[in-house]
C-alpha cells in the first residue's frame, strides 16, 4: 500500500493514549487499532478531521505517501 498511516507516531508525540483518543473520537478501540496498524482501506474525512482536532495536527502529519518498491521478479530480463 502506498499510503502509510502514522497515527501512532503522532499520538506518541502528543502524549495521547489510544483509550483517550478513541473516547474523544467516539470510536471503538478496535477501529482505532485498524487505523493505527495500517489495516484500514479508507478513512472518512469527518474522522480525519476529528483526529486532527484531537491531536492538534495536520492530515499530512498522519498520512504519508510512500512509493511502492518494485518486486525484482516483475523486472524483465
Amino acid at each position: 500500500m502506498s499510503i502509510v498511516v502514522n497515527l501512532d507516531v503522532v499520538m506518541v508525540k502528543k502524549k495521547m493514549s489510544s483509550t483517550e483518543l478513541a473516547n474523544r473520537l467516539g470510536i471503538t478501540m478496535s477501529n482505532l487499532s485498524i487505523l493505527k496498524n495500517n489495516k484500514a482501506k479508507a478513512i472518512r474525512f469527518s474522522t480525519l478531521n476529528e483526529i486532527c482536532k484531537a491531536l492538534d495536527c495536520q492530515p499530512g502529519d498522519i498520512l504519508e505517501y510512500v512509493e511502492d518498491e518494485e518486486d525484482p521478479r516483475d523486472q524483465a530480463e
